[in-house]
């Protein structure tokens, strides 16, 4: 050692000459001493030397000992070393052996030692040493000594950490390795060799290009440099590659950090790795769950907020694609999208189906699992033996093959099963490069499929339901265009869309004598087939109460008692009696309607309202602004308990009213008054009728009819009429009074001699109409009608004739009771008058008035579909 005093002499001990030799040696040059490069073993073990003199005492002090003992060569030099470093305790052993080695002995020991208190009065360390004492002599010959010093603790240290560090390095469960500087493997554990083969020795010397692929082996090579130049340590870095005689691919987590000398040198690199294949499976498969989860979450979400099947069928590719995969399609039988009911059970495959999407991430060119592509909206059938008419019968998903040279690498054909019974069949594909689908996919494909086609149905479901009560709706309505006397009728109906249930609105014409009209627009609370039967039979009853001639705030009385029996099995008494019983009301059961309900006169022009808690109607006078007319809004019908008042009210001549339901003129983004507004100033303009226009010119008329088909369709097309959130019904009439001179009035006493009087007034009437062919059978039946006001009526009798579409004749008298037709007898010699009527006119009746009653009958003009009664016939047969 180059510690050691250059002046040190040959020793009596016998080992002596071999050190002397040794140092005679370096001395003469014969040989170089090597010295000990960076990282050796002094780098890691506390090694000191100094020198005793003759007296006991330090004369020389390495620059090592000032490392150990923490004091410098100035301090220590002329030191006791046993009184400076040996507990008091262990004085006289330590003076008996230094007295030894200055006698010329060797000695090797361990001893207990402490540091020299410090100068600020700090006890020094204490510590344990293994000491070596070489005897020599001082160039006048003086015995002297040489000690070398190594700290026990530092080697037992040492000893605890190679035992430690080679138990976890031989111990590990990872494959540990150690990579020099030129990242070659310095040493390997025996878990690294049992994966990759052969012992740990064997491995010695290799690169990460003896393990890896070449393209990993230079990112991690890379990797490697860099934790070697930088001492950054990598965490979890993944390594793909292959282990000897597998062709699986394996994946490593490894951890990288840069080695140390003792000095602080970096000599290497750890690297600790474990396989993470079957937890990045794992990881995988999770992900994958993941991801099924939230592509059903969003398919919950997503499908089935429309009603309509084709929507539902794209939201469900709006889906997949490309979430699931790359192409999708969706085929439905024909007959379920043409509204024929499906045959329960498995179809069998060979039904038509219609294309009704198609989605593609990758390509818009449609295609099909067999035979050639099919079109969006295309009709076609699958062949019997191909994968989608199999799918199709057995109601299993299928996998096809992929074709050679085709885009597509992998598809699943899944039925579309709602209830028991296909619907019809969806198709996913996966292009090449994409995974290819697997079973969980298949599974998910399933539940997907089964999901849409729920919703499928439900939107059959309601679509057959819709299509049921639209077309009893239409059924109840007026067919055609509705005629009037006296009015110019236009009427438009516009169900809600297909999202929407249909709704109860209605509307009605309805003829009554004397050429008067009842004008009736209504609407059912609620929606759906429930609401529309409720219209169905609200409306019936209308009908049938305006043929009993009764007032308008009388018709709406009845209609309300009617309203609240259609929820009650008993009818209107048991609904009656259930109202007075305190119970909860069962709304489900209760039928709620609005109804104006208006009779026009067309020979005064004057007409009569009633409302029961519907929207006023409007009236447009010619050359003036549309107004609402102030007709008392009664409660609706189905609540019962309050009267309805009349509001009568006198219609100039080509004047317009309009009657409507609220989706005319509310919805979500327009209150309802703002709609009632708009509509108001949608028919303040278009409402004047031509100037040129003659009520009794035939072909005027037609060409009013036509203006007033293009005001309807005005108002609708100036209106936000397509929200399709209610329906809508819309009754326009423009009054076209009945002219003075189609109107014949007379009034007779009450004297036989009238019976003569009204017939001469009646022939005269019909001759300056030129209506002959009516003239016989018009004298008799009016003869007829006056007899009876003679016989069994009161007071004066008024006789009235009116010519418009029919010939009306009425006979009037204060007399309240109605005359009632009976079956006379062979023998009788009366009882035929009313017989005879019913047998020669085209309709015939009694109606109240305010002042007594009125008979009237009513015959077709000549020329008319409707041929006259010949009167000796209708005589010949009361016999």
């Amino acid at each position: 050692m180059s510690e050691i005093p250059a002046k040190a002499t040959e020793s009596e001990d016998p080992s002596g000459g071999a050190r002397g030799q040794a140092a005679r040696t370096a001395a003469t040059g014969d040989a170089m001493w090597q010295s000990s490069p960076p990282g050796s073993i002094y780098d890691y073990i506390r090694v000191a030397s100094f020198s005793i003199s003759p007296g006991g005492l330090v004369d020389q002090w390495s620059l090592r000992a000032e490392q150990l003992f923490g004091i410098p060569a100035e301090r220590a030099v002329g030191m006791d070393p046993i009184e400076a470093f040996i507990d008091p305790d262990l004085y006289e052993r330590g003076q008996r052996k230094m007295a030894e080695i200055l006698d010329g002995r060797e000695w090797t020991g361990v001893v207990p030692f402490r540091m020299p208190d410090r100068p600020d009065g700090a006890r020094g360390e204490e510590g344990l040493a293994e000491v070596y004492v070489m005897p020599t002599r001082t160039a006048e010959g003086d015995k002297a000594a040489v000690c070398i010093v190594v700290d026990v603790r530092t080697l037992r240290s040492i000893e605890t950490d190679l035992a430690a560090s080679q138990a976890i390095f031989g111990q590990s469960p990872f494959g540990f390795l150690l990579i020099d500087i030129d990242l070659r493997v310095r040493r390997a554990n025996m878990r690294f060799a049992s994966i990759f083969g052969g012992t740990p020795d064997d491995h010695r010397g290799k690169g990460v290009h003896d393990y890896l692929p070449r393209g990993e082996a230079e990112r991690v090579s890379a990797t490697l440099r860099r934790v070697l130049e930088t001492g950054d340590s990598i965490t979890d870095m993944h390594v793909t590659g292959f282990v000897p005689g597998s062709e699986e691919r394996r994946h490593w987590s490894v951890n990288l950090y840069r080695v140390h000398s003792g000095s602080g040198r970096p000599i290497g690199i750890a690297w600790l790795g474990t396989d993470i294949t079957a937890r990045r499976a794992a990881a995988r498969e999770a992900a994958a769950a993941r991801r099924n989860l939230a592509l059903l979450n969003e398919a919950g979400a997503r499908i089935g907020n429309s009603l309509d099947l084709e929507t539902t069928a794209r939201e469900l590719l709006d889906v997949v694609v490309p979430g699931f995969c790359d192409l999708a399609t969706v085929d439905l039988y024909q007959g379920l999208l043409t509204g024929d009911e499906t045959p329960p059970g498995l179809a069998d495959g060979s039904a038509a189906l219609r294309r009704v999407a198609f989605a593609s991430a990758v390509s818009d060119a449609p295609f099909s699992g067999s035979g050639e592509p099919v079109a969006v909206g295309e009709v076609h059938h699958f062949p019997f033996n191909s994968p989608c008419a199999d799918a199709l019968r057995t109601a299993r998903p299928q996998r096809v093959p992929a074709e050679d040279g085709g885009l597509v690498q992998s598809m699943l054909v899944v039925p579309m099963v709602a209830h028991d019974t296909v619907v019809g069949l969806a198709q996913f594909a996966r292009t090449k490069g994409s995974e290819p689908f697997g079973d969980r996919d298949r599974d998910l494909a399933v539940e997907l499929a089964a999901r849409a086609a729920v919703c499928i149905d439900n939107a059959r479901l309601y679509r057959r339901e819709h299509e049921r009560a639209l077309i009893l709706q239409r059924s109840l309505l007026p067919p055609g265009d509705p005629e009037a006397s006296g009015l110019d009728i236009a009427c438009r109906y516009l169900p809600g869309n297909a999202a929407t249930e249909v709704g109860g609105d209605w509307f009605d014409v309805i003829e009554l004598p004397g050429h008067r009209t009842a004008l009736v627009v209504g609407d059912v609370m609620g929606r759906g087939l429930r609401a529309a039967v409720a219209m169905g039979e609200l409306r019936t009853a209308v009908r049938t109460l305006a043929l009993l001639d009764l007032e308008p705030a009388e018709v709406l009385s009845a209609l309300d008692e009617i309203a609240r029996g259609l929820g009650t099995p008993g009818g209107v008494q048991q609904a009656t009696r259930a109202a007075r019983q305190p119970r909860d009301a069962d709304l489900s059961e209760v039928y709620l309607a609005t109804c104006v309900y208006a009779v026009y006169d067309s020979v005064t022009r004057r007409c009569t309202f009633a409302n029961a808690g519907h929207l006023p109607p409007v009236l447009v006078e010619p050359g003036e602004a549309a107004l609402m007319l102030d007709v008392p809004p009664g409660m609706p019908l189905g609540v019962g308990g309050e009267p309805f008042e009349e509001v009568e009210v006198e219609l100039p001549e080509g004047a317009l009213l309009a009657l409507y339901t609220d989706g005319l003129v509310e919805s979500r983004d327009h209150p309802l008054d703002e709609g009632l507004q708009a509509f108001v100033g949608a028919l303040t303009d278009p409402a004047h009728p031509s100037p040129d226009r003659h009520p009794s010119t035939t072909a005027l008329r037609a060409d009013t009819h036509r203006n007033l088909e293009d005001v309807c369709d005005h108002v609708l097309n100036t209106l936000d009429t397509h929200h399709g959130e209610d329906d809508i019904a819309l009754l326009m009439a423009r009054v076209q009074g009945l002219p003075a001179d189609s109107v014949g009035d007379w009034t007779l006493p009450r004297e036989p001699r009238s019976v003569g009087r009204a017939r001469e007034y009646a022939r005269a009437q019909l001759l300056s109409w030129d209506m002959e062919p009516l003239v016989d059978t018009t004298e008799l039946l009016v003869s007829e009608l006056v007899t009876n006001a003679l016989r069994y009526g009161e007071g004066e009798i008024r006789l009235r004739l009116l010519l418009d579409r029919t010939l009306v004749c009425e006979v009037w008298d204060s007399g309240l009771v109605q005359p009632r037709r009976r079956r006379a007898r062979d023998t009788d010699e009366g009882g035929r008058g009313l017989q005879l009527v019913g047998l020669l006119s085209a309709a015939w009746g009694s109606r109240r008035t305010p002042r007594g009653k009125t008979v009237w009958f009513e015959l077709p003009l000549p020329g008319g579909e409707n041929s006259l009664t010949d009167p000796a016939e209708a005589l010949l047969s009361l016999f």
